[in-house]
């Protein structure tokens, strides 16, 4: 979401929230503020001469954290030695040298970079004969009490509220057991097993006693998918249905968020209702479409009683009537709407119309940054349609392969037209069939989310390059304008990415000095599950700091779309792109060319609509929104937000 800061002044979110919540700008921010905690807590334990027992969790919200702590081990000398570990859970069945597996998590993220003993690390043991577990689980929570007890507990949230692995229905009295996994979690975890039917049904945990008994306990949010559940935890009742309710009864417990997993949050989401506020443009605008919502009444309906009946007293104080705030509104959201993404040229120019700083330069040079090789059409193809026609010398950066994301069999059925192909016309046709071979003897001895062999990717690459260049050519942009980056943070051939590198930058940096646009789109659909959107983002927002100084960028404007796995709020659209039933059409057809994510995605997520379903879906609701507020009936909106550069992943 943009990062405008929407605090109430006098800061009494007290009033909602039944536990101690820290809110940092950025993920980054809260994780290395954590660590820093961890750190004086060793400190001052090994001032004293005394062990640390720290309770871990896994995960990808907890990264940071173990990043930073190996950095100030490595960097400033702080020494893990009086540390004893208890992690929350495992899978069970679970190997422990399996690439989901969270001992090799922690080994990876954290123990094998820092002098923590191993005597003193403990994980729950994922393949213990059935019949040994509830003894084990006992011997683990006696394990806790003989080190005296978690000094400090970290934990993350699951969608379904968990803490650890404790799914809905978990009592208060619950101690370290095995337990069924939900539902939600194991398809939340599907893509990390490359498919559902490979998601372990059961896990060991630490149970809700056994969490709340630690002194201290933080636990950390990041993220849009997290903002309704950590909502109900904060602010909601003590329920058995959010276990992380339960942290409202410890002494000593701290939610630390990013403002993505803050959003849904009184302070953050009406926050008039909490005490007054700077009532600025951005926050008037979300306050009024707020009531209009609210109420089902068309902006330019709302009275003066509306506001006054519902918290925004303040606001028709200071800036009423109520008629001149609704005018208001209305033509900031008016204004924003524009069937011409890239400016308009003076020939197409009609008596009335608003002049925009996008008119100024035209025809433009467009890149548009796609973290899949199908993001683009799925998130903006019929402003992509638009641009094109309109004119615009349209360039696609597709930044990863997605070729994880292709089945195996699909890549044998084009290694299989290829063998046939040359065949066919006399080629080179050996070569070929004996990399069809081998591709098909690797995939018959392949196990469950076992990295796919470099022949194997590179098919699969190739299927990805053909759609999206099939898909270029509905929206009529020529080859010759696509660019491929294959970044290498996501070349692992495994859910798990690496960290974004300098050569993730480097190539990002090329592309925009070759092209020198005058407009970049790019993702903002952070809640992209598997993570890559956000890398993505991270990698352009870092290139453009790096080409920031020159004179190109200095007419260039950074527009962020949504859409695969998300849409943006009408109060923080900057620019809404109408379409046509018959460009949706285009869109929709463009989308179909990617055949290896139609039908049955590899990673669907937890929504069970295909790509193109949810696209047209959050289009046409946000056409329909915008005529709720009282604005014109449109088919579909794709919606924009500016970047103005003080914004980041």
């Amino acid at each position: 979401m943009p990062d405008r800061d929407l605090t109430p002044i006098d800061g009494n979110e007290a009033m909602y929230e039944r536990l101690p919540v820290k809110v940092f700008p950025r993920a980054a921010e809260a994780s290395r503020a954590v660590a820093g905690k961890i750190a004086e807590l060793i400190r001052r334990k090994q001032a004293a001469g005394q062990k640390c027992v720290l309770g871990l969790a896994t995960g990808s919200t907890p990264i940071g954290v173990y990043r930073e702590l190996i950095r100030l081990h490595q960097a400033e000398a702080l020494s893990l030695a009086n540390v004893i570990t208890f992690n929350l859970d495992e899978y069970f069945p679970m190997p422990p040298e399996a690439p989901q597996s969270y001992r090799r998590f922690m080994q990876e993220n954290l123990f094998n970079h820092v002098d923590i003993p191993p005597g003193n690390i403990h994980i729950p043991d994922g393949m213990l004969p059935l019949d040994q577990v509830a003894q084990y689980c006992r011997d683990y929570e006696q394990a806790i009490r003989d080190a005296g007890g978690l000094d400090l507990q970290i934990l993350g949230i699951g969608r379904t509220g968990h803490i650890g692995f404790n799914e809905p229905g978990s009592r208060l009295e619950s101690r370290t057991r095995l337990i069924t996994l939900d539902r939600l979690t194991r398809l939340d975890a599907a893509s990390d097993f490359f498919g559902q039917q490979h998601v372990p049904r059961r896990a060991i945990t630490m149970g809700v006693a056994t969490i709340l008994e630690a002194r201290q306990i933080i636990l950390l949010a990041f993220g849009e998918a997290k903002a309704s559940v950590i909502a109900q935890a904060v602010e909601g009742p003590v329920s058995t249905v959010v276990a992380a309710s339960y942290l409202q009864r410890h002494p000593d417990v701290q939610f630390i968020l990013d403002r993505a997993a803050a959003a849904e949050l009184t302070r953050y989401k009406c926050p008039w209702l909490i005490g007054p506020v700077d009532w600025q443009d951005p926050l008037i605008r979300k306050a009024v479409i707020w009531l209009s919502r609210q109420l089902k009444k068309a902006i330019l309906k709302l009275t003066d009683e509306d506001y006054n009946e519902h918290g925004l007293q303040d606001l028709v104080a200071e800036h009423g009537p109520a008629y001149e705030i609704n005018l208001n509104v209305f033509r900031m959201l008016t204004q924003n709407i524009t069937g011409w993404p890239g400016g308009k040229p003076e020939a197409a120019r009609r008596p009335g119309d608003i002049r925009r700083p996008t008119d100024n330069v035209f025809p433009k040079r467009v890149l548009v940054f796609s973290p899949h090789p199908d993001d683009d059409v799925i998130s903006m193809g019929g402003t992509l349609i638009r641009l094109a026609e309109q004119g615009h010398e349209v360039h696609v950066a597709y930044q990863t392969s997605g070729s994880i994301a292709v089945f195996d069999y699909d890549a044998l059925r084009f290694a299989d037209f290829a063998a046939e192909f040359n065949r066919l016309f006399g080629l080179q046709a050996e070569a070929v069939r004996r990399l069809e071979q081998q591709a098909e003897q690797f995939i018959r001895n392949k196990k469950p989310a076992q990295e796919d062999s470099e022949q194997l990717r590179a098919i699969k690459a190739l299927i990805r390059q053909g759609e999206a260049r099939a898909a270029a050519r509905v929206c009529q942009i020529p080859m010759e304008r696509l660019h491929f980056l294959t970044l290498p943070f996501y070349e692992t051939g495994l859910i798990r990415k690496n960290p974004l590198g300098p050569r993730d930058i480097e190539l990002t940096v090329q592309v925009l000095e070759r092209v020198q646009p005058h407009q970049i789109y790019a993702a903002g659909d952070l809640s992209d599950p598997h993570g890559t959107h956000r890398v993505c983002l991270q990698a352009v927002l870092a290139a453009l700091e790096k080409v920031r100084s020159t004179a190109w960028f200095a007419d260039c404007e950074v527009w962020l779309y949504r859409g695969a796995w998300q849409e943006w709020e009408p109060e923080d659209i900057d620019m809404a792109i109408p379409l046509s039933p018959q460009e949706l059409l285009r869109k929709r057809d463009a989308i179909f060319k990617h055949q290896s994510q139609k039908d049955r995605a590899m990673f669907p997520g937890s929504d069970g609509r295909e790509f193109w379903q949810r696209a047209e879906d959050r289009n046409r609701a946000t056409a329909v929104l915008y005529n709720q507020l009282g604005l014109a009936e449109y088919e579909a909106i794709e919606g924009f937000v500016r970047w103005t550069g003080d914004t980041e992943a």
